[in-house]
């Protein structure tokens, strides 16, 4: 197994590249440390204020709490208690937890993301299979969605925020809030309450 660490501070900008299956998760440390069992390599270093991650084939990597950390996996991610910002793209599927925020979401397959706030004004999340989106605090947000059913648009609020939900499969929206129909159809999809 290859392991490697950096003092990274409590709120880098992290770039994580992985040629297989990678795995994130936030700790209580201002180390970054990444490990892989695969012989195709592991590489840590900082450059220009921003800590990089390589990794060869599948991986693990912990990072301090408070980073701001964009993923590109040519296979599945996971991401798990991150207090800052994630950009996030994957070949295979994604599976984002207990995130604050979120900027971007691109994977081949299935999406599942649970986040507290996006990003900006106008933010997509894509997935070429089902996408089940829970974030906290969805207020004034315009919700689009483009699935297998059709599209249709939801207004929550003054909908100053475009929130773009993509799959090839069902889109499922987790809030509490109240999403009001817009036009041209007048219709909703798939809404739930969250547990």
């Amino acid at each position: 197994m290859a392991r490697q660490s950096i003092q990274a501070g409590a709120s880098p900008t992290v770039v994580i590249r992985a040629d297989g299956e990678v795995q994130v998760q936030g700790w209580e440390s201002d180390r970054l440390e990444a490990t892989t069992e695969s012989r195709l390599g592991l590489q840590v270093r900082q450059r220009r204020g921003t800590v990089e991650v390589r990794i060869g084939g599948d991986g693990k990597v912990w990072l301090p709490f408070g980073s701001a950390v964009t993923i590109y996996a040519s296979k599945s991610l996971t991401i798990r208690h991150i207090h800052g910002s994630a950009t996030l793209y994957a070949g295979g599927s994604a599976s984002v937890h207990n995130v604050a925020t979120l900027a971007h979401v691109s994977a081949g397959g299935m999406v599942d993301v649970s986040c507290t706030h996006v990003e900006g004004s106008d933010v997509q999340i894509t997935a070429g299979g089902d996408l089940r989106c829970a974030i906290t605090t969805l207020a004034n947000t315009r919700v689009l969605v483009s699935d297998m059913g059709g599209s249709w648009e939801g207004l929550i609020g003054d909908g100053r925020v475009r929130l773009r939900l993509k799959a090839g499969g069902d889109v499922t929206l987790v809030t509490d809030a109240v999403v009001i129909a817009q036009p041209p159809h007048f219709i909703l999809g798939r809404i739930e309450r969250p547990a």
